[in-house]
């Protein structure tokens, strides 16, 4: 096969092919023969139909399979032997490739249009300054956060008196002759109007409270909810009620003690209540670090991209792989993506330059581990704190399942290597700052 480069221009080029017998006619007969021993074809005994009448029937449409492999394998060859740096995927010139006419030619020509990446170059160094937030921890911040901790693996218990805050169970009966009767229903007075909320503060059980529901809730799927009726019957109901306690419950948040820090940080892990405290601020300032970690990626992406945007790509040809790669794509709405897309392609050339630049790779367990960061997060999130690591493997190997979020992780991976590298070229610079300030820096 013969396969010779046109460039166009800098950025475009096309690849012509000239396929000849000796390219197809071994594969297509070696086709025909498979086809011959299997063919089903009546009058005739398996493998004694001639060939002939296979070649009749079947010829054109070997040929034209075993061309498509002998194209595609001859195309992506010569991509590669010449390390051509291509956009997208080779797209049929229609225009210049002869008609082809499989009857009379046994030498086809095909012509291919090709895009070539850019040249550029998006490496930072020590003339790039950037920042590296150190977000403070306040004592506020920890005390807090012991509260909080206090309250998650605090107990609910019963109380005297009612509190704002409590969750009072009775009975609920509409004050009219014939009123509904509601009962083991639950109240809880933090969640009512002001007025209606402070009837109940201070109540017993056994007290009986009379309110009106409407005036304590606004809300009206709570209050359908609440006295079992449809939204056409609350709509009617103007009457109060009286609620008669049955029993109170407080939640009571926990001691600050050796239990509580088993729950939080695991059994022994904890000396004593400083020891604890000094955890706590460990512990926030590592997310803070987290944080700290993803404005560094951002500034990072911003200064690579800043070196990107006068890069020219062959936006033509682009468009049209993108419609031909996606059927339902219009041309409107290329157009109206075309800068993020643009922008998306910038990043991913500049990412691949850095990354071999620095020598980067994603292996098989980086990517593991990340997804298990990602498990331990949303566990986090239901306050577990404390999971087996054979719950956190399975649920990212559930998660890499996924082929798109397995290819998030590779790629959000790979960045985060990107820019552990690039504070070792650039100058960096650490500056302290408020929680508050830091996150003015997203607004």
């Amino acid at each position: 096969m013969q396969i010779t480069k046109t460039d166009i221009d800098q950025l475009n080029a096309k690849l012509t092919l000239v396929v000849e017998p000796a390219d197809y006619e071994e594969k297509v007969a070696k086709e025909l023969r498979n086809i011959r021993q299997k063919a089903q074809i009546p009058g005739f005994r398996p493998g004694k139909v001639p060939a002939s009448l296979i070649q009749k029937q079947y010829g054109k449409a070997v040929l034209a399979e075993e061309m498509n492999k002998v194209i595609g394998e001859g195309l992506y060859g010569y991509i590669h032997e010449n390390k051509l740096n291509i956009l997208g995927e080779p797209l049929s010139n229609d225009e210049e490739t002869p008609e082809l006419d499989f009857d009379n030619q046994t030498s086809f020509t095909f012509v291919f249009d090709i895009a070539l990446a850019p040249e550029f170059n998006c490496k930072l160094n020590g003339n790039n300054k950037l920042t590296w937030y150190d977000v403070e921890v306040t004592d506020e911040m920890v005390e807090n956060q012991v509260k909080g901790y206090a309250e998650r693996f605090g107990e609910y218990v019963e109380a005297e008196a009612a509190e704002e805050g409590d969750m009072l169970r009775g009975n609920l009966v509409e004050q009219k002759e014939g009123g509904k009767t509601i009962e083991n229903q639950v109240l809880t007075p933090a969640y009512m109007a002001a007025d209606e909320k402070a009837k109940f503060v201070g109540a017993k059980v056994g007290d009986a409270i009379v309110f009106d529901p409407k005036k304590a809730y606004t809300n009206e799927a709570e209050l359908t909810s609440l006295l079992k009726v449809t939204k056409e019957e609350l709509a009617e109901m103007n009457t109060e009620f009286a609620f008669t306690v049955t029993t109170i419950t407080r939640h009571k948040a926990a001691e600050i003690n050796e239990k509580l820090f088993a729950n939080v940080y695991g059994e022994g892990n904890v000396k004593d209540e400083a020891d604890f405290r000094e955890k706590v601020k460990a512990e926030i300032k590592t997310n803070f670090d987290k944080d700290a970690e993803y404005k560094f990626g951002l500034d990072c992406k911003a200064a690579v991209m800043k070196k990107m945007e006068k890069v020219e790509f062959p936006e033509a040809f682009l468009k049209r792989w993108l419609m031909t790669a996606n059927k339902e794509l219009t041309a409107e709405e290329v157009e109206k993506d075309w800068e993020k897309t643009i922008d998306q392609l910038r990043w991913q050339l500049a990412k691949e330059q850095l990354a071999e630049q620095f020598g980067i790779k994603v292996e098989a367990d980086d990517v593991k581990a990340y997804a298990k960061e990602i498990a331990k997060m949303q566990y986090l999130q239901y306050g577990l704190s404390q999971i087996e690591d054979q719950y956190l493997e399975r649920f990212a190997e559930e998660m890499l399942k996924n082929e798109n979020q397995a290819r998030g992780i590779y790629e959000r991976v790979q960045e985060n290597k990107i820019y552990e590298a690039l504070k070792g070229v650039v100058k960096l610079e650490t500056k302290a700052i408020s929680h508050d300030d830091f996150g003015k820096l997203f607004a």
